[in-house]
């Protein structure tokens, strides 16, 4: 199905500018390479199917007075003296990831351990600041065993 819908990459070079206004404006598109296929879409667009994945953690009081909070989604663990410096330092944490993440794409994309993070890799860049990050974060307290 996609085959019948895609734009030859060959086309796209020579209208490019068109193309972009119908993806920005119009709908995403599909692209057909010599081999393989590729799908152009808005960042709106990607929001949008991004909503569906939730950052979540775990937070613990620790027997110091300081909390440790764990994301769920990614191997992340933060600790601080308050839960809202923990809560900060996450939220910065998941950004500085996800840009670490990107600038080195090609390797921890097929690194099996890593690819259920792209998902959130890509939600992160596209909030794109520690604050707004922080508030997509749902918290729960730790059960102590």
């Amino acid at each position: 199905m996609i085959d019948m819908m895609a734009i030859n990459a060959i086309d796209v070079r020579k209208d490019f500018s068109n193309i972009m206004n119908q993806v920005v404006y119009n709908r995403p598109l599909f692209l057909k390479g010599t081999r393989d296929y590729a799908c152009l879409l808005n960042v709106g667009t990607m929001r949008s199917i991004l909503s569906a994945y939730h950052f979540t953690a775990q937070v613990e009081h620790e027997k110091d007075g300081s909390y440790t909070i764990v994301l769920n989604e990614i191997d992340l663990v933060e600790n601080g003296k308050t839960e809202d410096e923990v809560c900060s330092r996450l939220a910065s944490s998941i950004l500085e990831y996800a840009k670490e993440f990107y600038e080195e794409y090609d390797f921890w994309s097929k690194a099996p351990n890593r690819e259920g993070h792209i998902p959130y890799i890509l939600k992160a860049l596209i909030i794109g600041n520690p604050g707004e990050i922080g508030k997509e974060i749902s918290y729960a307290e730790m059960e102590i065993i």
